[in-house]
């Protein structure tokens, strides 16, 4: 079997794993509904209540996109990283771009129980919570684009981000320190990371932010290949490296920056689901690797939310800590498996 065969029938595996697991995903949770009631809905018809078509249209299915969105968003955000720092340690938060979000949620959560007052009452809403993750993730873009321009080495940026991410670590401590029992607990709550409490119009917004990350994608997954040879390799082929990375930062921040604000800080996929991606095909290539990480990247985050809902039952567990108990043994054994990592 040639290698161009093998990549199609591991895209189009993934591909139809990816349906399944949707159909699952939107099908199970804390109220069972019959799965033909489930299709009913999903091609626009009525099931037998309208409460089940309620839960479907307006809970389950948003739930189910965001994930699809979150996994596909958060792999294409760690292979952008590795491949630009050169680190298979590197992974989608590694500019700081997270923590600016926490910092931001932060500063309305615990910083409303110093304040007081109308802060109060803004903590208690999704919308200015995204709002203020939003607004934290891109002052650390802000920043970080800054500090690019004024130094050369990719490292720097790499040691620049890590700093950035130690300093509102520092800030929000100091917030937690004087907050109450209370805002604590609703910060330590969204720091879990969470899928189902998206409506429509924010589905929309994360799906057209996602969309203009990928679209910054598209001219760089050529010039990618050539950096993983080293950047003087790439300049030296005549790859405008400044553009490529300046490129990379802003659709990696954007796509980090969307999945925090919405979804909160989401463990392990960034990191994790690009090696698994490289170990199966076995290749370093971005024009093939990039659309089945995407897509394996999904596929992870619908089965961890899957489990984490528990079906037929009203407890939901952290996705943070499903996602890593479901992905971390996989690499182990991948890794054992083919005995090397491939950048």
């Amino acid at each position: 079997m040639s290698p161009n065969t093998s990549y199609k029938i591991s895209l189009l595996v993934l591909t139809l794993l990816l349906i399944l697991l949707f159909i699952v995903n939107v099908s199970l949770g804390s109220v069972d509904i019959p799965v033909k009631d489930v299709f009913k809905s999903l091609i626009g018809g009525d099931s037998l209540k309208d409460s089940w078509n309620y839960i479907i249209v307006h809970y389950r299915l948003p739930k189910a996109i965001t994930a699809v969105l979150v996994g596909s968003g958060l792999s294409i955000s760690g292979l952008l990283m590795q491949t630009l720092f050169r680190n298979p340690l590197a992974g989608p938060y590694v500019l700081g771009i997270s923590s600016g979000a926490s910092l931001g949620v932060a500063l309305l959560i615990l910083g409303s129980s110093i304040v007081g007052g109308s802060f109060t009452l803004l903590a208690q809403s999704q919308l200015f919570i995204s709002v203020a993750a939003s607004s934290g993730a891109f002052l650390v873009l802000f920043a970080v684009m800054v500090v690019s321009k004024q130094v050369k080495n990719t490292m720097s940026i790499l040691i620049i981000g890590l700093m950035f991410s130690s300093l509102t670590s520092a800030v929000i401590s100091v917030l937690a320190y004087f907050s109450s029992a209370e805002n604590l607990q609703q910060y330590l709550f969204w720091g879990f990371g969470s899928l189902g409490n998206l409506t429509w119009p924010e589905v929309l917004i994360f799906t057209c932010v996602y969309f203009m990350a990928a679209l910054l994608i598209l001219p760089v997954i050529k010039p990618l290949n050539s950096l993983l040879l080293g950047e003087n390799y790439a300049k030296s082929i005549g790859i405008n490296t400044k553009r490529t990375k300046n490129l990379v930062l802003i659709a990696t921040s954007l796509l980090t920056g969307v999945i925090t604000a919405f979804a909160g800080p989401i463990a392990f996929i960034g990191l994790a689901a690009p090696h698994m991606t490289k170990l199966i095909l076995n290749t370093s290539n971005h024009k093939l690797i990039m659309p089945a990480a995407a897509l394996l990247g999904a596929n992870i985050m619908l089965i961890s939310d899957t489990v984490a809902q528990l079906p037929n039952s009203e407890f939901t567990l952290p996705i943070n800590a499903i996602t890593t108990m479901f992905g971390a043994p996989i690499v182990i054994w991948l890794l054992l498996r083919k005995k090397k990592m491939v950048l």
